[in-house]
């Protein structure tokens, strides 16, 4: 070591100096990555440049283009047949609707021809066996609906050929007990108008006082004072 310092000291040779950089790492870092950067861009620069030479990105782009395009006819399609669809269910709708008008009226024209062979019925057992037999009541009939109310219809009946045309009055009479006492009523009071020519359906309600048991009715066919025609019947 003192032999260094001595053979320092007698040459004239200077000392060895060591430059360092006085640049710091974050920078030397940033440097490096803008370096790799530049490489980076270089490379796909090269990339893409011998791609196109090569023809391969306008195949690419062609086959794009076709995909685009099948895609675009498969879209039509698909709209073609949603349209389609939504047309088939609003007919089926519409002709749902019309089956289920056409079920209504057919259940109402069978609810009008019930009806219809119920009254042929009904006046077919009202008609007289003697077809001579002129102006009468037929079928008079009451139904308790409740303990104070009364139902009640009946047919007047001409059963001549070309008969004159009645112009009188009904009478109905009713007679029972109330509270265990006889009890009668005409209704109405000073009778009903009636006319008709061949035959006349009649019904009404009539409200009774409580207490009343109704035991027979008589409907009377009043031409002025005179009777033309009458019917009781006992209630059940």
């Amino acid at each position: 070591m003192r032999m260094r310092l001595l053979r320092r000291r007698l040459t004239i040779r200077p000392p060895r100096v060591i430059v360092r950089s006085a640049l710091p790492w974050p920078l030397r870092w940033l440097v490096l990555a803008v370096v790799l950067g530049f490489c980076g861009a270089v490379g796909l620069w090269a990339f893409d440049f011998g791609r196109s030479i090569a023809g391969l990105d306008s195949g690419a782009r062609a086959e794009l283009v076709r995909l685009r395009a099948e895609v675009a006819s498969l879209r039509e399609a698909t709209q073609s047949q949603q349209n389609l669809v939504n047309t088939s269910d609003s007919l089926l709708k519409a002709e749902r609707s019309a089956m289920e008008g056409v079920v209504a009226q057919l259940r109402q024209v069978e609810a009008d021809n019930r009806r219809l062979r119920e009254d042929l019925g009904f006046f077919e057992r009202l008609m007289p066996s003697n077809p001579n037999e002129g102006l009468s009541i037929r079928g008079l009939q009451v139904e308790m609906l409740t303990g104070t109310q009364l139902r009640w219809q009946m047919l007047a009946l001409q059963a001549m050929r070309n008969p004159s045309e009645f112009n009188g009055r009904l009478e109905l009479s009713f007679a029972g007990t109330r509270d265990g006492k006889p009890w009668t009523l005409q209704h109405p009071a000073q009778g009903q108008p009636l006319q008709f020519v061949q035959y006349r359906r009649m019904e009404g309600l009539i409200d009774l006082p409580p207490n009343t048991v109704v035991k027979t009715v008589t409907a009377r066919l009043m031409a002025g004072q005179v009777v033309r025609a009458t019917r009781t019947i006992q209630v059940e």
